[in-house]
């Protein structure tokens, strides 16, 4: 599962953590973690429900980073020469098969990782609030920044699971104060593990109920 906590959580912190450990995920992916008291509650948390093996990025307690929990063992990194301004953004956790990058993509700024992430080539996986799409069918509009990086992932044989099983549904994650929706979400698989994913989708009805603004997705490898 990865999910946008919207700020590190705030007051929603509490709930946020209940429904993370009923729903049970073998590894969670957090964008907008902070490392701040909700924080290490989130880390402590998690820790007793069995997420024994976790990572945070490295940033000040009032910066938006990125946290993976996971209860499958991994070895995890980050990568803060890639894009200096944002070092706290991207980290990773390798697992037997494939590496997993969770990430929180800077909305509407300038930053490096899509030039870091097309150099990826090993069997990966790519989680997170990437705040970008496809113009026209993640978003009615055409305001998505980085749409052109995107493709250039997808050409590279970085497969959208979600559209590998919902072709071409209009689905979104994010919605404006002007009720406009945009996918901003996503979980990217290489081609090379194309065939082991079961199901990707959103549940929405934590985003109805208010426990962030986001839409968390989840990912389901058989």
């Amino acid at each position: 599962m990865s999910w946008n906590i919207r700020q590190g959580g705030g007051t929603r912190t509490r709930s946020i953590i209940k429904s993370l450990i009923q729903r049970g995920s073998s590894v969670i992916v957090l964008s907008e973690y902070r490392n701040n008291n909700n924080g290490r509650l989130i880390r402590n948390e998690l820790l007793k429900a069995d997420y024994l093996f976790q990572y945070a990025g490295h940033s000040p307690k009032n910066v938006n980073s990125v946290f993976i929990g996971s209860k499958i063992p991994c070895d995890f990194s980050q990568f803060p020469n890639a894009d200096k301004n944002y070092p706290g953004n991207l980290i990773s956790a390798k697992f037997e098969l494939f590496e997993l990058y969770g990430m929180y993509l800077p909305h509407k700024e300038k930053h490096l990782w899509f030039d870091f992430l097309n150099t990826v080539n090993d069997p990966s996986i790519m989680v997170g609030d990437m705040n970008s799409g496809i113009n026209g069918l993640d978003q009615k509009g055409a305001s998505f920044w980085y749409e052109k990086d995107l493709i250039e992932l997808h050409d590279k044989g970085i497969i959208d699971a979600f559209r590998l099983i919902h072709r071409s549904k209009k689905e979104y994650s994010w919605y404006s104060h002007q009720g406009n929706g945009y996918r901003y979400d996503h979980s990217l698989v290489h081609r090379s593990l194309k065939s082991v994913v079961k199901d990707c989708f959103y549940i929405h009805d934590w985003r109805e109920g208010g426990l962030s603004d986001h839409s968390p997705m989840v990912l389901q490898l058989s």
